[in-house]
């Protein structure tokens, strides 16, 4: 994998910058591109213990859900495999024509996988429908604060009208969130019902079958127009309900790609002694994390001093050996290692190490009575049987010197996302893939006052909203930096949440089949059209 630095991003910014445009080059338009999967070509069966629920672009905010989107659908732009900067997906070409006026002039011919035409209609619908809908537990807030309005010009030319410049817009326009669905075929106002006969796309596969709990198919699109070959004929998801059974599949043969999620015992056993399986593990450098985020509306953590004593206390090294066997790396700021303006903020302002003392003293000045009682929450069907052991290190931690009295409890991801958005819980796990690889996304989506988290959540600051749009709509990388250290600074002293780890991107892979490392980029897309099972072992 390529090093962390080659993922750093110069954003093209605000005045002459934001004229840039995005162009597909000669001969890569995809008007008469085929998807080229078929005949010659093997499935791929993948095994991942991931909860699956809605796959509409609506509604679709993790990992599982954009993965099916990525490689179902379209968006104007995309990050190709390895890239850092947008290049022409179902555009022709993309350019800022003034600060706050971004145009995109589609591809001709283009359609979706049910043979309906794809137009501007289409990309206005995607995303009024997606403002308008507004789900507590969807993306629309990675183009709330930014988008005024769309308007499809023509049938091949979408204006994107914003509120400022931002430096950030065609970046997000990459995102799974951005998937372009028919205007004709998904309500205007609620979410499209789950199952593979409403899922519509125009990308190099279409969903054949949608059962979350057990298999997704995925078929090649022959309506698909665009430069993605399909290196298999198909790819089967297999879903299973544990760590053990998943280790399982991929040592007899039963799936050729195990990917999330594997505890780290079980990755362990497979590096030492999977090679008598035909079994390799397969690694790439991930800007994946992990984080406390706290209610900080009401109950205990309301309190600022409870959360920096909370702060205080926490040892990440403890839980990246103790319960990951260091697979993991500590981290002490929401931007991870290998970004720009990255800082160990939490580290100079709480220490590495637990401090009882500071922690003390911090409920003591608040008029906190001790031990604090909070309920702290995790899902492990979402992030894994590990999150029942990392729970159990922080309850411990926080119990340690009589100052805190943790209860944990646990539940199914889609009651998960339902309860901690309407503010049920005290404080709860929570992970974050990148959507698009710049600073900025590991800083508005938690700090900003529409941030994704939700109401059950709670924060905002206006001194912090001020930076985040400073930051986004400069050119200047000097002025960015500052306003990242700032923004981390308030941060620090809110502690609206509490940064845990970064990760690593890991799958278990039968001998023979190529393609899985090149899926493995910070962006966190599996890119099934990438991968050849056709000589697994």
């Amino acid at each position: 994998m390529r090093p962390f630095t080659s993922r750093m991003v110069r954003v093209l910014a605000a005045g002459g910058a934001l004229a840039l445009a995005v162009t597909a080059c000669g001969g890569q338009s995809g008007s008469d591109t085929q998807s080229g999967g078929g005949a010659g070509k093997a499935p791929l069966v993948f095994g991942t213990t991931d909860a699956f629920g809605t796959v509409d672009p609506s509604g679709s905010y993790d990992n599982p859900g954009w993965e099916i989107l990525y490689n179902s659908a379209q968006t104007l732009l995309s990050i190709p495999p390895g890239g850092t900067t947008p290049k022409p997906d179902a555009a022709e070409k993309c350019e800022f024509t003034d600060p706050k006026t971004y145009t995109c002039t589609l591809k001709k011919n283009l359609k979706f996988s049910d043979g309906s035409p794809l137009t501007s209609k289409d990309v206005k619908f995607t995303f009024d429908r997606m403002l308008k809908i507004a789900d507590p537990n969807g993306p629309s807030s990675i183009f709330a604060d930014q988008l005024a309005s769309t308007e499809a010009k023509d049938p091949q030319t979408a204006v994107f009208h914003l509120k400022f410049p931002d430096a950030t817009w065609p970046f997000r326009l990459t995102t799974a969130a951005a998937s372009i669905v028919p205007d004709e075929k998904y309500p205007a106002d609620k979410l499209q019902p789950m199952g593979n006969d409403k899922i519509i796309g125009s990308g190099p596969y279409k969903v054949t079958k949608y059962d979350p709990s057990q298999q997704i198919v995925l078929e090649p699109n022959d309506q698909y127009k665009g430069d993605k070959k399909l290196s298999n004929s198909k790819v089967l998801i297999q879903v299973y309900k544990d760590e053990k059974s998943l280790k399982s599949a991929v040592e007899s043969g039963e799936v050729q790609v195990a990917y999330r999620t594997l505890t780290p015992t079980l990755l362990k056993d497979l590096e030492d002694n999977g090679a008598a399986k035909k079994v390799k593990v397969v690694k790439g450098a991930g800007t994946g994390i992990q984080y406390l985020a706290f209610n900080n509306k009401k109950g205990p953590f309301a309190k600022k001093e409870v959360r920096q004593a909370a702060a205080s206390l926490l040892d990440r090294q403890s839980i990246a050996s103790q319960v990951y066997n260091n697979t993991v790396t500590p981290l002490y700021t929401m931007v991870p290692k290998g970004l720009p303006g990255h800082e160990d903020k939490f580290k100079s302002a709480f220490g590495d190490k637990p401090d009882q003392a500071k922690a003390k003293s911090l409920l003591q000045k608040a008029g906190v009575t001790t031990p604090v009682n909070v309920q702290l929450w995790y899902s492990p069907d979402h992030y894994g049987e590990a999150s029942a052991d990392m729970f159990a290190e922080i309850k411990r931690q926080l119990e340690a010197g009589g100052l805190f009295k943790v209860s944990l409890k646990s539940a199914s991801w889609e009651q998960y996302k339902k309860d901690y958005a309407a503010g049920a819980y005290n404080g709860w796990q929570l992970g974050w893939y990148p959507d698009f690889p710049d600073t900025d996304n590991y800083l508005s989506p938690f700090y900003a006052k529409n941030n994704f988290i939700g109401a059950g959540y709670g924060y905002s600051n206006p001194q912090m909203d001020k930076l985040l749009t400073q930051e986004k709509s400069t050119s200047d990388q000097q002025k960015r930096q500052q306003a990242f250290s700032q923004i981390q600074t308030i941060a620090t002293e809110d502690v609206p949440l509490i940064p845990l780890w970064q990760d690593n991107m890991i799958a278990a892979v039968r001998d023979g089949v190529t393609g899985v490392k090149d899926t493995f980029d910070p962006l966190y897309t599996f890119r099934f059209w990438l991968v050849d099972a056709s000589k697994a072992k």
